[in-house]
């Protein structure tokens, strides 16, 4: 197997500690100043009913409107803070009118979040005319971080990857003899089946926390924006692992990957 070279070492590490480095309920809680639960205690006992529908059609939207449509110019800096800007507009709006608000919030806000892994991806070099990348940015919604926090969220990076590995594969093969334009084919709709069990989890936090009393637009916005940011922290991980699986082969990544730290050295 070759060896890493020092540079593309500091770059797996780094993109290690942003994938395993915390979950997007610790984020919010520092920004807010206030644990997650001190929302659920908020929801009516029925706030769950038809989530994970929501969800599923928020990524449902999101693959239509934006992957599928983004300029292929791999290579160009990724275009982050504009991506954030419009999530937390989208933010502001749902915790202006509230929790009832989720079902328009949350297509707009996770559309613009999976332009932004596009643009991230094409950063690291990679074709977002190619159906593989177009994938993998689907994938990065499952992608949650870990912490003690977040008990729903705690499976590691290649955990999930291997988790996700059959609907993947399956997605691949449908879409390219398909085409990239048929996004409601049952692969797709059976990857993002999957995926939205990850998001949901990440989606039922960030409701959560804006149920806190007295959050309102402003503190919408601000928890759309760490939402954005987490999702950002996963796609610049998640691509610059593969752009170094390009480089020295899936394998050889995996294993260099399990044997650094998951936290920052003291």
């Amino acid at each position: 197997m070759p060896t890493l070279s020092n540079e593309h070492q500091k770059q797996l590490q780094e993109a290690k500690l942003l994938l395993e480095n915390p979950g997007v309920a610790s984020k919010i809680s520092n920004y807010i100043g206030a644990p997650i639960e001190l929302g659920l205690d908020q929801l009516p006992v029925s706030w769950n009913e038809g989530l994970q529908d929501v969800v599923e059609t928020a990524l449902h939207s999101a693959a239509d409107a934006a992957i599928f449509t983004i300029e292929d110019t791999p290579g160009v800096a990724s275009s982050n803070n504009w991506h954030k800007f419009g999530v937390a507009a989208s933010g502001g709006v749902g915790g202006f009118f509230g929790l009832a608000a989720i079902a328009v919030e949350l297509p707009i806000s996770t559309t613009i979040m999976l332009r932004s892994m596009a643009d991230i991806a094409r950063s690291e070099g990679e074709s977002v005319d190619n159906l593989a990348t177009k994938i993998a940015c689907i994938e990065v919604f499952a992608l949650g971080g870990t912490s003690k926090q977040d008990d729903g969220t705690e499976l590691g990076y290649y955990a999930v990857r291997a988790a996700l590995a059959k609907a993947v594969s399956e997605a691949a093969q449908h879409l390219s003899r398909a085409g990239v334009t048929q996004t409601g084919s049952p692969a797709l709709v059976r990857l993002i089946a999957r995926v939205s069990q990850y998001f949901g989890v990440q989606v039922s936090q960030k409701i959560a926390a804006q149920a806190v009393p007295a959050i309102g637009a402003f503190g919408g916005a601000i928890i759309n924006t760490v939402f954005i940011d987490h999702f950002q922290d996963m796609a610049r991980g998640h691509f610059a692992v593969r752009r170094l699986e390009r480089i020295y082969g899936p394998e050889r990544i995996e294993d260099a990957y399990f044997r650094l730290p998951a936290r920052p050295e003291p």
